[in-house]
């Protein structure tokens, strides 16, 4: 039986599909829009929490969609689509919970909300479910934190360099595509919330700094200091959350994922294809 994918062309989705197709697994994999026939994979167009194309028996949903629409899809079923579903959130339902942001507080509140209301719905259906909570994903240049700075740099060949003292976690997406498919092949993980960063903490300011090394062209470095930080953060309400928390510890304790998933996530080393340049526009 296929495999549904929910969010096929995310960044997990980008590294998950192969996986699945390379498995013998057969895939199902919806998008909003048509894409080009690829090996393994059926695409099926419609976006939740929408009508959903006629599915057949399925093995397992694999969710990158928003935990509130994959939610409501389910509350509107009569009987479990698949014997299980794996769902990913954010470690931002921790790391950001005590935002002094309006925006971002009623973000991680849907994401709480979200996960409460997946697991409600599954027991209702009789699903096993599984819900990962990554750190910062990179690694497919589809992420909006790390992708947009180096793109950035190839336009204006400055790079910014704020100052931070906390630790980052930087969790690579094909690494979470190799938990989901565990959380799919062994159910180890069933009716857990399991939190899952890359294989290494390094301080935010470092983490900057190897982005910058590994553009393939030279960037004048810009030091943003403590006082130059905020004032960005009084003059642009964008920045006010992400500078706030420079200085804060963002990362996952990968123990449970790794004793249940025998997933071993990789350092944050980085090279010039994971940001796309030529994706750029």
């Amino acid at each position: 039986m296929p495999v549904l994918v929910i969010g096929a062309t995310s960044q997990i989705g980008h590294f998950l599909l192969p996986r699945l197709a390379a498995g013998g697994d057969g895939v199902l994999a919806l998008s909003r829009h048509p894409r080009p026939a690829r090996a393994g994979v059926q695409w099926l167009q419609g976006q939740l929490p929408g009508p959903m194309p006629e599915l057949p028996p399925l093995r397992a949903v694999a969710s990158f969609a928003p935990l509130d629409t994959l939610a409501q899809w389910l509350s509107g079923l009569q009987s479990a689509p698949a014997p299980r579903v794996v769902a990913t959130s954010s470690m931002s339902v921790l790391t950001k919970r005590d935002s002094a942001v309006p925006a971002e507080r009623e973000l991680i509140g849907r994401l709480a909300a979200g996960e409460a209301e997946l697991e409600r719905q599954c027991r209702r259906l009789g699903m096993a479910w599984t819900v990962l909570r990554p750190t910062l994903i990179y690694g497919a240049g589809l992420d909006r934190s790390l992708t947009p700075i180096a793109r950035r740099a190839a336009r204006t060949r400055l790079f910014p360099l704020p100052a931070g003292r906390g630790l980052r976690q930087p969790v690579h997406a094909d690494d979470l595509a190799t938990a989901v498919l565990a959380c799919i092949d062994t159910g180890a993980a069933d009716g857990r919330i399991l939190a899952l960063g890359g294989g290494e903490r390094l301080p935010a300011a470092e983490m900057f700094a190897r982005v910058r090394a590994s553009l393939p062209f030279a960037t004048m470095p810009l030091p943003l200091g403590r006082p130059l930080l905020r004032l960005l953060a009084a003059l642009l309400p964008g920045a006010r959350g992400p500078v706030s928390r420079l200085d804060r510890d963002l990362v996952a304790d990968n123990a449970e994922a790794s004793a249940l998933l025998g997933v071993a996530p990789r350092p944050f080393r980085v090279d010039a294809s994971m940001w796309r340049m030529d994706a750029e526009g």
